[in-house]
């Protein structure tokens, strides 16, 4: 029986179930784009019942709302849930891999449900900056939102999410344990923007101080850590090779279909809820 049911069916867990669909899975979900209410107990239980894999992209509050929840009927299946790599704080730019210390960044919480998912037993895959069609640099630059900002030195890794989804399907014969699904180059979110601008031709926007871009405190809180994110475990013990490498073949493949109309309403990734 090849049957999942995924807690908060938001960008990432989409693509990943309809990559799941395409395969002859069976796929449930709660969430914005699922068929299950969340506070629905019973139809909950009874989907969960008839599910051989559970996945949860549902980040936690003061706690986590899946384990309160559902934790007590999770056992006995395989177990996956969508962490965040903020888990590993700020390094200064230094890399971290999944035997380094977490809990020193500003997500006491995303720590704590880390934590509790990989006590279950389940494939922990901690995610960079996430990107792909309807949220990438090149709908910011189109929409008008994209920055540069003046901090030299500073470097994030990032995912494109079609690559989360195939990472996540080759965890489904993977041991359990903690999985980086990043890409091979982390990189300046100032150099990511004007590789989009380039690809789009346009000018990329003037470089600005943080308290001069305005941005809002998700945002600012983005910059306020530096790492370099390294995936050789993913490609070692999943076999996991990124579509996408670097963030130049992620945005060439998409700057082949973003259109002008689409990115003036796309949602920032700072306001993305669900993985």
């Amino acid at each position: 029986m090849r049957a999942m049911l995924i807690f908060g069916l938001g960008y990432s867990a989409s693509v990943i179930a309809g990559q799941l669909r395409e395969q002859g899975w069976t796929v449930r979900a709660t969430g914005r784009a699922g068929d299950l209410a969340f506070e629905d107990r019973e139809a909950v239980r009874s989907a969960l019942a008839g599910a051989s894999h559970v996945l949860s992209s549902v980040p936690p509050g003061d706690a986590d709302p899946v384990l309160q929840a559902y934790g007590n009927a999770l056992a006995g299946r395989w177990l996956g849930y969508l962490s965040s790599t903020g888990v590993y704080g700020d390094t200064g730019g230094a890399w971290v891999d999944e035997s380094s210390p977490i809990g020193g960044g500003r997500r006491t919480a995303r720590c704590e449900a880390d934590l509790a998912w990989q006590a279950l037993g389940a494939r922990v895959f901690r995610l960079p900056g996430i990107y792909g069609p309807g949220r990438s640099p090149l709908d910011r630059v189109l929409g008008g939102r994209a920055h540069r900002i003046d901090l030299p030195g500073q470097v994030f890794s990032r995912i494109q999410v079609e690559d989360i989804a195939s990472g996540v399907i080759a965890g489904l014969t993977a041991p359990p344990g903690v999985y980086n699904l990043a890409d091979d180059l982390p990189a300046s979110q100032n150099a990511v923007i004007e590789e989009a601008c380039r690809l789009l031709g346009r000018e990329p926007p003037p470089l600005q101080t943080l308290n001069e871009a305005g941005l809002s405190p998700e945002a600012r809180a983005f910059y306020a850590e530096n790492r370099r994110v390294a995936n050789g475990k993913a490609r070692r013990v999943l076999g996991w090779r990124p579509r996408y490498p670097t963030y130049r073949e992620g945005l060439r493949a998409l700057s082949a279909i973003t259109s002008p109309t689409s990115a003036t309403t796309a949602p920032d990734a700072a306001s993305q809820v669900q993985r």
